[in-house]
């Protein structure tokens, strides 16, 4: 609910304890970015790299977003971004989804991200 919690307050820092919790190696996220304005990403980039084992990964669009509609992803620092690409899904308002192939270790995995209303 782009980073608001259950007390009603946005707090980064919470989601990437959250996401330590969970500890994934690839984490797709949705409503990552403010809906209004400049979209700005809910997690700040610099408090992504500085503070957690992930970095975002870049869907070539310019601006305050995270990522593309909404839809972010965060992998594993030190993995291999091979591939990333945002989707453009045809519906009633503006939706999309992000894909990326990534080389975790040996393994090639493909990671679709989207939030389907």
């Amino acid at each position: 609910h782009k980073g608001i919690g259950l007390d009603r307050r946005r707090d980064p820092r919470r989601i990437l304890d959250v996401l330590r919790e969970i500890d994934g190696d690839v984490i797709a996220l949705q409503e990552a970015d403010r809906r209004f304005g400049t979209k700005a990403q809910v997690i700040p980039h610099a408090l992504i790299e500085e503070h957690s084992p992930w970095h975002a990964v870049s869907f070539g669009h310019d601006g305050a977003s995270m990522g593309w509609h909404g839809n972010a992803m965060l992998v594993r620092k030190g993995s291999e971004i091979r591939a990333a690409t945002s989707l453009h899904l045809p519906a009633l308002e503006p939706r999309g989804a992000i894909r990326a192939d990534v080389v975790i270790g040996h393994h090639a995995i493909r990671v679709l991200g989207m939030h389907l209303d």
